[in-house]
């Protein structure tokens, strides 16, 4: 995208961020639902497609801008990415890395301008931090893939229109080698998506449970074609590398978010008649939050470069998810600390950004599992022992 045009882009959803949905943070937690005018002002401004290529009605930013508008995007409450995230992330990515020209055609527009909502399903309930171990099946009758299995967490799952859904479909083959991705429409008989479940934070982005039962798709539904066959698992773990830099980002925002938060709180409190920033021991809260905010955003950065340049799609991402996830979960609980008991009430801004960053670390690939990734890619055979 051109430099002024990406300006321009930055500072509208700036603006939206702060003057529209920072006033209805409370409102969102509260509801745990977001409001339809802001999902409406969602579409008009292309961020259900701003990864997703401009031949298909996207933005077509690249790694290092999209990087870059998650920062505006992670200053406010993240069940805002998260109506959204999907489709440009983890679902939306599947059919750009996987799909053949028929299936990128139908859905990608619909999906890019918000009209319809994808959702990624792969998580199962014993198979989440090791994706290749799942159980769901598919097998072949006749012209069509009958799909039996169940789903857990799924992102959107009670608003979707479109599941790209995981499923072994070579019992035989090493488990990283016998899994397909199949494009599933909402009201296919027997896919069932339970109520959503009842989270500790990051309330307005709803997950469930998804249970498939003899769900019958055509043949044409199988991501790929016949060249996606038993290559799922390799499309997945590219979405999610993606993905993984993609909400760093994210949590970079969220920092940004709760220093400012903690210094306009230190800058107001007394306590024994002076401001509380200018107790020594609080100003070093802040001053390593401030360090964390920096070091994160300058990690995101280069892993976002690295990833543009196709340099480095493995360590770099979990190198940033880890560190992003850690640090923005210290930042978080050192603005709880300095804004007190008032950090602990409902209401207050540091609380429920406390409550949100605990999931960072869980989702996407937990903070071991990128611990593991970036020591055995260091290690190579030494890490087998």
């Amino acid at each position: 995208m051109d430099a002024a045009d990406f300006s321009a882009v930055l500072s509208e959803v700036r603006r939206f961020v702060r003057e529209r949905v920072v006033p209805l943070e409370a409102e969102i937690d509260e509801k745990d639902e977001m409001p339809a005018d802001i999902r409406e002002a969602a579409k008009k401004m292309g961020l259900f497609g701003f990864a997703l290529p401009e031949e298909y009605g996207g933005l077509g930013l690249s790694m290092y801008e999209e990087a870059q508008l998650m920062f505006e995007l992670g200053y406010t409450t993240p069940s805002l990415r998260s109506m959204f995230g999907t489709n440009n992330g983890i679902a939306g990515h599947v059919l750009m890395v996987g799909g053949t020209e028929e299936q990128k055609a139908q859905w990608l527009p619909r999906i890019a301008s918000g009209d319809v909502l994808a959702s990624f399903a792969l998580t199962e309930p014993e198979a989440g931090s090791d994706p290749s171990t799942l159980t769901t099946r598919a097998h072949r009758e006749g012209d069509d893939w009958v799909i039996n299995g169940a789903k857990r967490y799924i992102t959107n799952a009670p608003l979707a229109d479109v599941f790209m859904v995981f499923a072994r479909t070579n019992p035989d083959a090493p488990r990283t080698r016998g899994i397909s991705t199949f494009l599933v429409p909402a009201g296919t008989p027997g896919l069932t998506v339970a109520p959503k479940d009842h989270k500790m934070g990051q309330f307005g982005a709803w997950t469930a449970d998804v249970y498939f039962d003899d769900v019958r798709v055509p043949a044409s539904a199988l991501v790929g074609g016949d060249a996606g066959l038993n290559r799922g698992f390799s499309t997945a773990m590219g979405c999610i590398a993606h993905g993984r830099v993609h909400i760093s980002a994210l949590m970079v925002g969220m920092a940004e978010r709760l220093v400012d938060e903690s210094v306009a709180y230190a800058s107001t409190r007394k306590q024994s008649g002076k401001l509380i920033g200018s107790f020594q021991l609080v100003q070093g809260l802040i001053a390593d939050s401030q360090t964390d905010y920096y070091a994160g955003r300058a990690t995101v950065l280069e892993a976002a470069r690295a990833f543009d340049a196709g340099t480095d799609t493995k360590v770099g991402p979990s190198c940033t998810k880890y560190f992003a996830s850690e640090m923005v979960w210290r930042v978080a609980d050192r603005a709880v600390q300095i804004h007190g008991g008032a950090g602990y009430m409902r209401g207050v801004a540091v609380e429920r950004f406390y409550r949100d960053a605990r999931l960072f670390r869980i989702y996407e690939g937990t903070s071991q599992v990128q611990q593991v990734i970036i020591a055995k890619a260091l290690l190579g055979e030494a890490a087998r022992g």
